[in-house]
C-alpha cells in the first residue's frame, strides 16, 4: 500500500495542475486579503506557503502588467497592492483575447449570440446604463458615434 499525504496524493507525486488563470486569481485574492501593501512573501504566507518565491513573484509580475496590481518599491523588493478584483482580472482576460483578434465584430457576434437568455439580458442592461452615464456626463455618442468607432454602419 502506497502512503499519501493529507490530500491523497503520493509523495513525490506531481502536483494537480491548475485552471488557466486559477494561480492568478488566488494570488490577487492573497493581495486583496492584505488590506494594503504587502510583500511577495506576504503573499506567499497567506497562500500557505506552498508555491516557491519565485512563482509568487512571476504571477505578481503578470498580474502588474495586467493592469491588476500596483507595486512600489521598498528597499531591495517591492510592495504588491490590488488594482482589480478577481472580477475585474476575467475581465482584463477576455478584453486581452478580443484584443489579439482581427476580426473584433465576429468575435462579439459570436459571443452575444452564445450568451444564455439571461446573460444576454445582464449584458444589453450593463450596456444601456453605460450608454445612460455617458449621456450624463456629455460623452455619449449614440448609435452614430459607435459606428463611427467601430467602423459599422
Amino acid at each position: 500500500m502506497k502512503k499519501r499525504d493529507a490530500e491523497g496524493a503520493e509523495p513525490g507525486a506531481a502536483a494537480p495542475r491548475r485552471g488557466q488563470g486559477e494561480l492568478e486569481a488566488q494570488v490577487l485574492a492573497a493581495v486583496r486579503a492584505a488590506g494594503g501593501p504587502v510583500t511577495a512573501g506576504g503573499v506567499r504566507e497567506r497562500l500557505g506557503g506552498g508555491l516557491a518565491y519565485t512563482t509568487v513573484i512571476t504571477i505578481l509580475t503578470r498580474l502588474h502588467a495586467k493592469g491588476a496590481v500596483a507595486r512600489e518599491r521598498a528597499g531591495r523588493s517591492f510592495e504588491w497592492t490590488a488594482v482589480a478584483d478577481e472580477a475585474g482580472l476575467a475581465a482584463l482576460r477576455m478584453r486581452r483575447l478580443l484584443d489579439g483578434e482581427g476580426d473584433r465584430q465576429a468575435v462579439l457576434t459570436r459571443f452575444v449570440t452564445t450568451l444564455p437568455a439571461s446573460d444576454e439580458q445582464l449584458l444589453r442592461a450593463l450596456l444601456a446604463r453605460a450608454e445612460g452615464e455617458g449621456e450624463e456626463e456629455g460623452e455619449g455618442e449614440g448609435e452614430e458615434g459607435r459606428e463611427r468607432a467601430t467602423g459599422e454602419g
